[in-house]
């Protein structure tokens, strides 16, 4: 098995940067007839993999859609990253979980471990509690060929005083968090680390200090894009010299067409894509 940057990389050069979220709360649920349960959050995501294979290599499965559901909507939420892995996506779990020791080893081995009912290509984690507690969850995904995608700048405005405070006058909390990946990818074949940051596109990432060369290497989940402002022409402006290592996610914005069928949901998926792939954004 190649490296889960190594496969990231593979699926923007084959398909181009747009992940398609698959969120399936309850108005898009009621747009697309399906009821609000556990059953309609797994036809919902169904149909989204369905639509996506072979448009765009990777989704992003808000796993707080099937959680809502208790037991069985995580069963749900297992068919769905299950049906994504065998369609060859890249699948990333925005779990955003985050937590300390054996509790942070046993969030690891949910997500990331193979033969896990929720096993996934990787998974959203919070270094909030310090980077040092993901520890558990960063080692098994480099011991498996897995990723992880740390939040860094998160375009909620509430996140800014947390993440722009500056850590001993120095870097700001954000930039400490990016640091602290950019060495976990050391070695790492390829041009991209396992281990990534979310930096919401909607934000300015300098004020950060997220500049080109501390990002570099570094994939970059980057939510933000469609219904949140940001266009696919945005992106080279964004996000300048790290452009090419951005994966871009869209959910509202696509998963709206799904209410008027699959096939729209499929063409949504083809023409958001192009616009990614098109000149204008890289």
């Amino acid at each position: 098995m190649s490296g889960f940057g190594q496969r990231l990389r593979q699926a923007i050069d084959a398909f181009g940067p747009l992940c398609v979220g698959i969120d399936p709360h309850e108005a898009l649920l009621r747009a697309w007839g399906l009821d609000a349960s556990a059953a309609g959050a797994r036809e919902f995501g169904l149909r989204t993999v369905e639509a996506a294979a072979g448009r765009v290599g990777i989704v992003k499965p808000q796993v707080a859609f099937f959680e809502r559901y208790g037991s069985a909507g995580f069963a749900a939420l297992e068919d769905v990253l299950a049906a994504g892995r065998s369609a060859g996506l890249v699948v990333i779990a925005d779990a955003k979980r985050g937590d300390i020791g054996t509790t942070m080893d046993g969030y690891a081995a949910a997500w990331l471990e193979p033969g896990s009912p929720l096993e996934s290509d990787a998974v959203t984690l919070s270094p909030y509690l310090g980077t040092d507690s993901l520890h558990g969850a960063l080692t098994t995904a480099l011991q498996h060929d897995k990723g992880a995608f740390v939040l860094a700048a998160t375009s909620n405005p509430e996140a800014a005083l947390l993440q722009q405070a500056r850590v001993d006058d120095e870097e700001s909390v954000a930039e400490r968090v990016a640091h602290d990946v950019a060495a976990r990818n050391i070695g790492a074949p390829g041009s991209l680390g396992p281990i990534g940051l979310v930096v919401g596109a909607t934000v300015e990432r300098r004020a950060f200090g997220l500049t080109d060369i501390v990002l570099a290497g570094t994939p970059i989940l980057a939510p933000g894009f469609g219904a949140q402002g940001a266009e696919p022409e945005d992106l080279s402006r964004l996000f300048g010299y790290v452009a090419s290592q951005v994966v871009a996610s869209e959910s509202r914005s696509i998963l709206a067409a799904g209410a008027a069928g699959p096939e729209a949901l499929a063409a949504r998926i083809d023409e958001r894509a192009a616009l990614y792939r098109s000149p204008a954004a890289r």
